[in-house]
């Protein structure tokens, strides 16, 4: 049986699950694009190329293997992007959750079946079709449970609307014993600079009781206040709209004292160290184009 066990974003990594962009084929059509980032750069002609965008893959596999993390891979599906597997599943505690994605992507999941089969069957839970939930939505944190969602009443109209209240409900009822809060994330079809995807895009806990969060993220300000009350403003690194497009928050723990980061992010590197922090930069801004970046393409198993 393969150990899984997360109840939190920043103990020590054991096991991960890391996309891959091999063979991740053509650029999307205008209509074909599932986020505005990455519409934005079919229009400009910047999308990302295959070879760059696995080369930087290649060096976050690089940082995990220097740790000693166990790194599995998906099964390779021929011209189909396969870089984010944090939206295809996750695990709270010692239990697997397969999540409702759009329905173009459920072969993303088959290409992960060979390990969710080394799990204890018991242990692995899909949800049921009304329930809408993705990985990027759900941030851990010891006793609570986090969850980004979409409130407003045109929620079906938004392709970037991942995680409905259903979603929010069914984590309620499966972990009864933990505080499961959400947040009414700002959405747009649009305008990237104002599309907080997932809640990873606008906060994320780093080290012990500290965070990163982009506050006009939050459709409501008494969420973004629950969380400066939870963690005290003091802890908490802001950071500014174009730093939320270029996706700041969206780093990686391997350890309560090792973060991995996108080698652009100065500031938060800067913020990083001064707060005793040892901080792995790796090349990631071409896979950013997708509106997604280092917590994007990881589904982690296991944590100490």
């Amino acid at each position: 049986m393969l150990h899984i066990n997360v109840n939190n974003e920043t103990s020590r990594l054991q096991s991960v699950i890391l996309g891959t962009a091999i063979s991740n084929g053509p650029a999307p059509k205008e209509h074909e694009a599932y986020d505005p980032k990455s519409l934005e750069h079919v229009k400009a002609g910047t999308y990302p190329v295959e070879k760059d965008m696995v080369a930087e893959m290649d060096a976050l596999e690089a940082v995990f293997l220097k740790y000693g993390v166990t790194v599995y891979r998906p099964q390779l599906i021929e011209n189909y992007n396969q870089i984010f597997s944090r939206d295809i599943g996750f695990v709270i505690g010692d239990t697997f959750i397969w999540a409702n994605i759009l329905p173009d992507r459920e072969r993303e999941q088959a290409a992960i079946d060979y390990i969710v089969e080394q799990i204890n069957p018991a242990k692995v839970v899909k949800a049921p079709e009304e329930v809408h939930i993705e990985g990027g939505d759900v941030i851990l944190w010891d006793n609570h449970i986090f969850i980004g969602t979409y409130k407003g009443s045109d929620y079906k109209d938004y392709i970037t609307a991942r995680t409905n209240m259903q979603g929010v409900d069914f984590i309620k009822q499966l972990f009864p014993d933990k505080i499961v809060k959400e947040f009414d994330l700002v959405k747009s079809r649009i305008e990237a600079r104002d599309n907080a995807l997932h809640l990873d895009c606008c906060f994320q806990p780093v080290g012990k009781g500290k965070g990163v969060i982009y506050k006009s993220g939050f459709r409501e300000e008494s969420d973004y206040l629950y969380l400066v009350e939870l963690f005290g403003k003091e802890n908490l690194f802001h950071i500014d709209r174009d730093e939320m497009y270029h996706m700041t928050s969206n780093f990686f723990s391997i350890d309560t004292n090792v973060v991995v980061i996108e080698k652009g992010f100065t500031r938060l590197k800067q913020w990083l160290l001064d707060n005793d922090f040892i901080v792995e930069e790796v090349p990631y801004a071409e896979i950013a184009k997708q509106e997604g970046l280092l917590r994007c393409s990881t589904l982690p198993l296991a944590r100490d």
